[in-house]
């Protein structure tokens, strides 16, 4: 394990560029790529090694990677997602009074928006270009910055009050002055275009011990599973799957709960000569994390969590549950994930919501519709969860990297009520 400031050093690299789901897999697809992982195509057929590493992109915007081994022993997986909270770009969006020029969007995900305001922004995601007779998407960052400049407070009195900004009237403030967007972007003939923010990572604390950053939710889990997969002892078949769409309910294409990750664990099982049977043999045999960051406890809100049960910074990944199932945590799943924490002597901590008030959920318990493996819900605790920019201690990433290395390293095997640990 490297020390802590390069263990943070690589992840504040990966958020710089990553200002969407498309950006975050081109970035993991070259990271994997300079780690030995070939690359692999969705339309053709698969030959896999024995000891091989490979990963497959879906969408351009979800990524699998995956070591070989013995299938029929079972898989480990961790899944996260690639998506975070940002404006979307409508396609005839441009508002223009002769003097501004405006872009009109619409929220993507569950974002807390008013912290979008007064913050450089840059454009990314991809656009689809007709080169040589055929539709070609490339994935795109703008070169310049746009703002949400707010409203002064002489003009909007009760803004400390209350402010919630409307999100048809308030959000389209892009400015871009007099230029025009097809002018920046070379005509395009369509694109999935978004307004992330482009701020910088930064350390802070008298320790510099916490660190904050855009898109920790959830490309902090991208980067420590697929960074601890390439680096670290993998044993068996690992794989990591960074899928897209998780803010919005992960029902596209690229998402949990689409077919990909269930069609690359059946193409690994064929590549391996298993039989059906034996393929449903080896999910009853296999394990999953669901990664995903948790709320951490924020001590000028301590009313807002749970008397007993909270995640706080600087004490450990978080072993996250739901009485109604919002987490795919159970009994089993926690005492393996703990199991395997604790081996590596990375400290795992305990979340729940307030019994009163409305859980959050993520792609674990989706992924589960689609192959119906144990699983544990874990997540690092941070703070201003989907704000611009959010916040996590780095001795919680460190521990989080320490515990998924055991786990791609640990010989696990589910036998119905029963789990080992080799």
């Amino acid at each position: 394990m490297q020390d802590l400031s390069q263990l943070m050093d690589g992840l504040s690299g990966f958020l710089g560029t990553s200002y969407t789901a498309y950006n975050a897999a081109d970035n993991a697809r070259a990271f994997l790529r300079a780690h030995g992982f070939c690359e692999l195509d969705e339309r053709a057929p698969w030959t896999l090694a024995p000891q091989g590493k490979y990963f497959v992109v879906r969408g351009g915007s979800a990524v699998i990677a995956f070591t070989g081994g013995d299938a029929a022993k079972g898989f480990k997986i961790v899944a996260s997602h690639t998506d975070s909270p940002c404006l979307k770009l409508k396609e005839n969006g441009e508002l223009s009074d002769g003097t501004y020029t405006r872009l009109n969007t619409e929220p993507y995900g569950g974002g807390l928006w008013y912290t979008f305001f007064d913050r450089p922004l840059r454009l990314a995601g991809r656009t689809v270009y007709e080169e040589d007779g055929a539709l070609v998407s490339r994935t795109f960052a703008s070169d310049f910055t746009v703002s949400l400049p707010s409203l002064a407070i002489h003009l909007n009195r009760d803004a400390n009050e209350k402010f919630a900004p409307n999100l048809q009237e308030n959000l389209p403030l892009l400015t871009l002055g007099g230029k025009r967007l097809a002018e920046l972007l070379g005509s395009p003939v369509s694109f999935d275009l978004f307004a992330a923010c482009a701020g910088k990572p930064y350390f802070w604390g008298a320790e510099n011990e916490f660190f904050s950053a855009p898109r920790l939710d959830n490309l902090a889990s991208v980067f420590a599973s697929i960074r601890t997969l390439a680096q670290g002892e993998a044993t068996g078949v690992c794989v990591a799957a960074c899928l897209d769409s998780e803010e919005i309910g992960s029902h596209t294409r690229a998402g949990a709960a689409s077919d990909f990750l269930r069609a690359v664990l059946v193409r690994i099982a064929e590549a391996q000569g298993m039989t059906r049977a034996e393929y449903y043999a080896a999910l009853a045999a296999s394990f999953c994390i669901s990664l995903d960051n948790a709320q951490g406890f924020h001590p000028n809100y301590a009313a807002k969590f749970d008397p007993s049960d909270r995640a706080y910074l600087g004490k450990g990944a978080a072993l996250k549950a739901h009485a109604n199932g919002a987490y795919a945590t159970d009994a089993l799943s926690a005492a393996v994930v703990r199991t395997v924490f604790g081996r590596a002597g990375a400290p795992l901590q305990t979340f729940y919501n307030r019994s009163d008030m409305r859980s959050g959920s993520t792609l674990g318990t989706i992924s589960l519709g689609q192959a119906g493996i144990l699983t544990a819900d874990i997540g690092l605790p941070q703070l201003a969860m989907h704000s611009a920019v959010e916040t996590i201690a780095c001795a919680d990433y460190a521990a989080l990297e320490a515990g998924l290395s055991a786990f791609w390293k640990s010989d696990i095997r589910i036998d119905g009520d029963r789990a080992e640990i080799g």
